[in-house]
């Protein structure tokens, strides 16, 4: 351990009372600050504050405690370029998202994991990139930015079946964890999500046991997770659950879910509740239903997934599933931490929980 320079005992007394210690001060405020002048103002070796600044390793806490002082009072910040040079570390993970532009802002569930991300990563000062990824061009423009190492790793969002980026990401050797499971072939991802089937599972089983006979899905499964809530929906209902009942939504978005409404109550007039795979479906279920006549919940009960503000805002306020993503954003920036330090992560799988509302 490497403790304060002789002279200067465990005193608590201030550093910068020594005249030096101005000095060095009234420099650095002149011409900005450099690691010799927190050196000096803390009253330590130049070795010692480099020592804090790559992570405190082998440096006693009182030292530690001089030298934040001393970057406090002079303003000194880390040079990350200078700093990148030595670890091989940009200090910065990517955010990819697999959506055009408008549905970051349309779907709160990105927002959500964008600002839990982002939180999470600042604790370990680290920042956040984000990359939009909806053409072949941004494909390519994102793999040249990855592999360049600009970033030490990639948050993998809203993956689609037949994206190649899942499959070029591993192939490269980027870490990178996926929100999700990925629909891709094999497990060459790590990836976090919640409990999609039994999630589905949940809704499904809770309208049954409010008595409804026709239950209705509006599904995605092209998207991560989509499948996974399909196969929840067919687990409980077995052979009621026919073709005719569930219909694929193009994307999660709500104009998608009005369109798979309108198509479902065409093909199942009689249907007399729906589970619609995301909570921005069931906004778009409810639209339809109330263009056609059908009130909700009484002639046909909604039920949608995620609990997000959309939930809670539609008329009625929607019955859906609680997936937690802030701790899904949480999980997935640790896991890829421990990616980029070498450690290998299996997926890990968060539970959900049925919220009752109006709808059903």
């Amino acid at each position: 351990m490497i403790g304060p320079v002789a002279g200067r005992g465990t005193s608590s007394t201030e550093p910068a009372a020594h005249p030096k210690s101005r000095g060095a001060a009234r420099r650095a405020m002149r011409r900005g600050p450099t690691i010799d002048d927190v050196a000096e103002l803390a009253g330590v070796s130049r070795g010692t504050v480099s020592r804090v600044l790559n992570g405190a390793h082998y440096v006693s806490a009182a030292s530690l405690e001089a030298v934040q002082q001393a970057m406090a009072k002079t303003g000194y910040t880390v040079n990350q370029s200078a700093r990148s040079l030595v670890t091989k570390r940009s200090n910065a993970i990517g955010f990819v998202l697999s959506e055009p532009q408008e549905r970051l802002f349309e779907d709160p569930n990105f927002s959500v994991l964008l600002r839990s991300c982002t939180q999470a990563l600042a604790e370990q000062d680290i920042s956040l990139v984000l990359m939009l990824e909806s053409s072949d061009a941004e494909r390519d423009r994102i793999l040249r930015y990855v592999r360049g190492e600009h970033v030490d790793g990639v948050l993998l969002i809203s993956s689609h079946s037949g994206d190649p980026l899942i499959a070029e990401l591993a192939q490269g050797g980027v870490p990178a964890v996926a929100c999700g499971k990925p629909l891709a072939p094999g497990d060459i991802l790590p990836y976090v999500a919640a409990d999609d089937r039994e999630g589905a599972r949940q809704m499904t089983r809770y309208l049954v046991e409010r008595g409804h006979k026709r239950i209705g899905m509006i599904s995605a499964p092209q998207i991560a997770g989509g499948q996974e809530r399909l196969q929840g929906y067919q687990d409980v209902l077995g052979r009621k659950a026919l073709k005719r009942l569930v219909v694929s939504a193009t994307d999660y978005s709500q104009e998608a879910g009005r369109q798979a409404m309108e198509t479902l109550l065409k093909a199942s007039p009689d249907v007399d509740a729906v589970f619609a795979a995301s909570d921005l479906l069931a906004s778009g279920a409810l639209v339809e239903l109330r263009r056609a006549g059908r009130r909700v919940p009484e002639e046909v009960a909604v039920g949608g997934f995620d609990d997000s503000r959309i939930a809670r805002e539609s008329d009625p306020p929607l019955t859906t599933i609680r997936q937690p993503l802030e701790l899904v954003a949480r999980e997935m920036v640790e896991v890829l931490l421990r990616r980029i330090e070498g450690e290998d992560e299996g997926p890990r799988i968060l539970p959900t929980e049925l919220v009752v509302r109006a709808s059903a």
